[in-house]
């Protein structure tokens, strides 16, 4: 009988087998799902996200026929072990779209959701609703006083102390600038410093390239959707998206707790006149989401910073040809970052990064 040759030198080839998904998973850091796959409305789009006490993420996000439709409303999703659940209505206004929820907590345990609502952006009026028991129910819409839209985009900043520093933006035919609002009684009442902008003298010379506008697109200027971060003691600062004259991320800065700001200046990251958003992890340094690119809004990437102006791209999460923009960033319990993001208008992604691949 013949015998079987040794199997000994089959062991090296087994060994870098077994190690295959290992060595995947370290070089592939972010874990993606959708929030859904299928919904009562064809488009979504500007999702935002909390961590609730229970360690449920709570996802929202505007869905209707398409952006600016009536129709259009404000929808949710909550993710506990088993899983995202069926989208839900959280709020519609009759006749009119919403747009920009924003999910967050305040130090009186309450979680609260800001929006607009308006046929257009330079229409728009804000509003909220709360909530005492982590999301199962909502109180009525409050509708916010003329002039006071809330967390534009990015979720607020809660010091230590419970003040809410908010960063929000206007939007006018010709210009655009930041502003920010700042309560210490839990939102009910606020005050607003700027407008926060970019000076002449700081812009890009020459301005970044880009395709030409479509024949009668208006010309706009400016900065918009501030992500407001601390770095330590008094010192917060906030990341802006720009129009196509500036085309970079901006960034401005505030020493006493987000009650005066500097001028904004860019930073040496492109911004194609998209949103962004960024999260201050607890071990001091500063996490962007953006689309790194000065046209279009693919790719999507990861960087980081530990001084808050100087970033290194970690991770690029989309760079498929299409729409992946609106990020939405926090970091949770676990001390892991957790985004959602538009796919596509199509769907919400939801996206986990572990701490240990942030560097």
């Amino acid at each position: 009988m013949h015998k079987p040759k040794p199997i000994s030198w089959h062991l090296p080839l087994l060994l870098l087998a077994l190690s295959l998904p290992r060595l995947h998973a370290e070089t592939s850091p972010a874990s993606k799902e959708f929030v859904y796959t299928t919904a009562p409305f064809p488009s979504a789009h500007a999702s935002t996200l909390v961590q609730l006490k229970n360690g449920d993420i709570l996802a929202a996000w505007f869905g209707g026929a398409k952006e600016g439709a009536t129709d259009v409303a404000i929808w949710g999703s909550r993710r506990t072990s088993s899983g995202w659940s069926a989208p839900f209505l959280l709020v519609r206004e009759p006749n009119v779209p919403c747009w920009n929820p924003v999910l967050f907590e305040t130090h009186d345990g309450k979680l609260w959701l800001y929006y607009k609502y308006g046929r257009n952006v330079r229409e728009w009026t804000g509003a909220r609703l709360v909530s005492s028991d982590q999301g199962q129910t909502w109180s009525s819409p409050e509708h916010l006083p003329a002039g006071l839209l809330g967390p534009i985009k990015d979720k607020p900043l809660v010091l230590d102390n419970g003040t809410i520093v908010s960063g929000t933006s206007v939007e006018s035919y010709s210009s655009w600038a930041v502003w920010v609002d700042r309560s210490t009684d839990d939102g009910k009442t606020w005050h607003r410093s700027g407008p926060i902008t970019v000076p002449a003298s700081l812009k890009p010379s020459p301005a970044p390239a880009e395709p030409p506008l479509k024949p009668g697109a208006e010309h706009v200027t400016g900065i918009i959707q501030p992500a407001v971060v601390h770095l330590g003691k008094k010192h917060l600062r906030l990341y802006a998206r720009s129009t196509r004259d500036i085309g970079r991320i901006c960034a401005a800065d505030s020493f006493d707790d987000g009650i005066t700001w500097t001028d904004a200046h860019p930073l040496d990251l492109p911004n194609p006149n998209s949103g962004i958003d960024a999260v201050g992890l607890r071990d001091g340094r500063v996490v962007l989401i953006y689309n790194n690119t000065i046209s279009g809004r693919t790719p999507l990437n990861l960087a980081v910073s530990k001084d808050g102006e100087h970033f290194t791209m970690f991770h690029t999460l989309e760079d498929e040809p299409g729409e992946y923009s609106y990020p939405a960033i926090i970091q949770g319990r676990d001390s892991n970052v957790y985004a959602t993001y538009t796919w596509n208008r199509k769907r919400i992604s939801f996206a986990r990064i572990p701490l240990s691949s942030i560097h």
